[in-house]
């Protein structure tokens, strides 16, 4: 309406409604109403239909509607507000990406911004436009992620705590009464329960639990700051900047899920050479959590389920540093900004980790350690001194592992194998490990797909899908993996660089075609490009994104600062009460709980961060069978499956009839259905396609041979059906040839569609085996022989009710018919 806009928002089950009202009246203001009922969905076309009526020029009158639909969205990204009114950011289009456990992973395709004042009261601004087109057209939605069940921001480990599962009442992780649960919150001052109406008698309750994210790796939280303690929780979606692929493993028909999610940090996030080493509060430039996650498909369920999960961390060197960019050049000078002799910034920054993840961190250290001029080296040696400097006043069971290699060295070296180095070093991990190299592009992905091919031998072992802990290259599951990991650098270098990754896993292993070398350049004439001008604007967007900057008409535009530092470093800007001890560099309470991760104890600062909602036994929100799976409706199966797997194994599968379909066996180049140079096209896929399904070929006459003898380079240029005109040359050589090697063509021209001789006859025990082999499970091989199907009494009187009910003549509905049918028609329109 002219005054107020409606957010109407309900569950997949459409069972469930909320509305939002946002006044239109303010101008600058935001003012946001939440009434906090749960409408069914007669009430909501009630309310709707008043609004409608009431807000009509006059009364009756049905013309123009007094209540108009705005746009059909699928969540809020968040308010922002420029130099006029605020904005409300909405999700127009998603693609489902992954699934785990039953919780829909989204990608966000297209967002739109909706300027809430309307036009009577809007105060315009000559710069308004300037700011809304630089989020709209330079920030990129297409990496961002969101899901409305499962906690993105969070490792699996942290959302399969104890703390994170729904408890029923009664149960050993709850009170048996409610009175017993008050009463023990209010004894561990722990104010964890929301109340959600109390239940009525004999009925049982159960409590969900939900806590807050982890906002390191939110990237709207700033945009729902002003609403999230004003709405409902419901309405607060939280979403992570990075990638999100799934692929799918066969393992004898058994599926495997492999799912790889990338959480890229909202602290210090910039471009390339814009954004270099750490903050003063220890936040790293492009500091990314990967998590791979592998599970048993066949069971949807988080309780049931088998579910392993991996996770490492690459970011920049956690040191003050950058690089000059004042005049372009391919690799700027890197310089320390400042002196930091007892490592403070790299102590910060540790600590982080430490609160996390736990001990130990491991570093693998990947730049550079000879040079002729020091350039990457002054890297390391100043990390080198930092963590010898951290580690004194750790405890020795506690200490960061340092792992110092220079890959790219190594990598030019005939006698060095790189892959088998990393392998070595991914065998002993036993923690969470931290990779970096400079740009913490195209290194760090290798190594972090060879830690994560080690970990994952581990994973599927666990699981039992392998008897030993060992993959191999050129497998299936390898390069299904291998492909999954290059999506995933792919995606973070278009971020963070402006281009995709230059070197590659087949570049480290030397077996990369001599036409990657033309890509290479292209790729990092591409990364030069976006770095010299497109750069500062991606920056821009993303600092007014973060609300990092955030516009008004006091200070200076987005555009008219000479350096967004002091945006990035604000604590520098004040000067601290209570500085940190340099001894004593960790968080409080962090030592004492080691190894396990100081943000998964249940002490009292992380109870005040988890909330219990009490919910009805059957509520869709703890139940995502019920919330998806509805066996009263009619629905499709474009709905429930419509996930857009990354890749499966069967696409790396040979495509010849009776290989091994054991996704761990080592194969040759030619026998996979994706080669090792590259993926093959849609045409030699159908050549190929027509090739198995052709039928067995004639006796070896002179027209067979020379109409089935052509060669694939030239029947690849051809069009399906076609015959080939170069019959007649081939025949003139098959002619030439000699009598043993026109057996051996023969031979092969059979056994290439089907993987067999089928000019053999087959010997007599195999005859034997077949003439045993019933040919049918009926007694007789005939239509008029087959006895009629056995149907009992409830089944026949069932299909007589249905017939006479197709004559007119209706039965009287029993108790139990009428008893489903207000079942049916509570659960449906009620």
């Amino acid at each position: 309406t002219k005054r107020r806009y409606f957010l109407v928002g309900s569950n997949h089950a459409q069972t469930k409604h909320r509305v939002l009202k946002i006044d239109r009246t303010e101008p600058k203001d935001l003012v946001i109403i939440d009434d906090k009922h749960v409408y069914n969905q007669q009430e909501v076309r009630e309310l709707l239909g008043r609004l409608d009526q009431g807000n009509r020029t006059k009364i009756g009158q049905k013309g123009s509607s007094g209540l108009s639909r705005a746009v059909l969205a699928f969540g809020i990204v968040g308010f922002v507000r420029f130099l006029e009114g605020y904005y409300i950011v909405l999700i127009t289009k998603r693609r489902k990406m992954a699934d785990i456990g039953g919780h829909s992973i989204y990608k966000i395709e297209d967002t739109t911004m909706i300027y809430i004042p309307n036009d009577s009261v809007r105060v315009t601004h000559p710069d308004e436009a300037r700011y809304s087109q630089t989020v709209l057209d330079s920030y990129d939605f297409a990496f961002v992620f969101c899901s409305y069940s499962y906690d993105l921001s969070h490792s699996l480990q942290y959302n399969l705590t104890l703390l994170q599962r729904p408890y029923e009442q009664g149960s050993s992780a709850a009170s048996s009464t409610e009175e017993e649960v008050h009463t023990q919150s209010k004894q561990d001052s722990f104010d964890i329960f929301e109340d959600e109406g109390l239940p009525t008698k004999g009925e049982r309750m159960v409590y969900g639990l939900y806590n807050e994210p982890y906002y390191k790796y939110v990237w709207n939280g700033k945009l729902l700051e002003r609403v999230k303690d004003i709405v409902h929780h419901d309405w607060l979606m939280y979403i992570i900047h990075g990638f999100c692929g799934q692929s799918k493993l066969l393992i004898y028909g058994r599926p495997v899920h492999i799912t790889l999610i990338a959480r890229r940090s909202s602290k210090f996030a910039g471009t390339r050479f814009l954004k270099r080493g750490a903050n003063c509060e220890g936040d790293v430039a492009n500091e990314v959590e990967t998590e791979q996650v592998v599970h048993d498909a066949s069971v949807m369920s988080f309780t049931a389920g088998s579910y392993s999960s991996y996770v490492q961390v690459r970011g920049s060197v956690p040191l003050y540093w950058s690089q000059d960019i004042s005049t372009m050049m391919p690799k700027p000078p890197i310089r320390l900004d400042q002196a930091d002799p007892y490592a403070y910034v790299a102590g910060l920054h540790f600590d982080q980790m430490l609160q996390r993840f736990g001990s130990p961190i491991i570093i693998l250290n990947l730049v550079k350690k000879r040079e002729k001029r020091k350039h990457e080296k002054i890297l390391s040696e100043e990390l080198y001194r930092a963590v010898v400097n951290l580690n004194q006043f750790l405890p020795p069971s506690h200490c960061i592992d340092y792992i110092a290699w220079d890959m790219a060295r190594y990598t030019k070296s005939k006698l060095c194998n790189v892959l088998d180095r990393l392998s070595m070093i991914a065998e002993n991990v036993t923690g969470v490990l931290r990779t970096n190299c400079v740009d913490c592009l195209d290194r760090t992905n290798t190594a972090q797909f060879m830690v994560g091919k080690c970990a994952l031998a581990y994973q599927l072992y666990a699981l039992g899908m392998i008897d030993k802990p060992k993959l191999q290259f050129d497998t299936d599951c390898v390069r299904l993996f291998e492909e999954l990991y290059e999506d995933h650098g792919d995606t973070l270098s278009l971020q963070y660089g402006g281009s995709q990754l230059v070197h590659r896993v087949k570049t480290y292993r030397k077996i990369a075609p001599w036409t990657q070398h033309s890509k290479d350049i292209m790729q990092t004439l591409s990364r030069y490009y976006s770095n010299a001008f497109s750069d500062a604007d991606r920056q821009d967007a993303i600092n007014l994104f973060l609300q990092v900057y955030q516009p008004s008409e006091a200070k200076p535009h987005l555009w008219e600062l000479p350096t967004d530092l002091y945006l990035h470093q604000t604590s520098t800007m004040a000067i601290p009460q209570d500085r940190r001890s340099y001894t004593l560099w960790w968080s409080e309470g962090v030592l004492s709980y080691l190894p396990v991760p100081y943000d998964e104890v249940p002490c009292e600062e992380n109870m005040k961060k988890v909330k219990v909602k009490r919910m009805n036994q059957l509520d869709e929100s703890i139940d995502i069978y019920t919330e998806f799976f509805k066996p009263y409706e009619l629905t499709s199966f474009d709905d429930t499956f419509c996930i857009a797997m990354t890749n499966s194994a069967r696409e790396f599968m040979p495509k010849t009839v009776g290989a091994d379909p054991n996704p761990f066996t080592v194969r040759k180049p030619e026998e996979t259905g994706k080669s090792v140079l590259g993926s093959k096209s849609s045409k030699e896929e159908t050549v190929l396609q027509r090739k198995t399904a052709a039928s067995a070929p004639p006796p070896p006459s002179e027209e067979a041979i020379s109409s089935t003898s052509e060669d694939d380079s030239e029947e690849d240029r051809e069009d399906e059906g076609t015959v080939s005109q170069r019959s007649t040359p081939i025949k003139l050589m098959f002619l030439c040839l000699s009598s043993h090697f026109q057996e051996v063509f023969q031979h092969h021209m059979a056994k290439e569609p089907y993987g067999l001789n089928l000019a053999e006859f087959p010997s007599e025990d195999d005859l034997l085996i077949y003439q045993r082999e019933p040919v049918s499970r009926f007694p007789e091989d005939s239509i008029y022989g087959v006895l009629p199907p056995q149907v009992d009494k409830n089944s026949r009187e069932v299909f007589e009710s249905h017939v006479m009910t197709g004559q007119g003549q209706v039965r009287a509905l029993c108790r139990e018919d009428m008893l489903m049918y207000r079942e049916y028609i509570k659960n449906r329109y009620m």
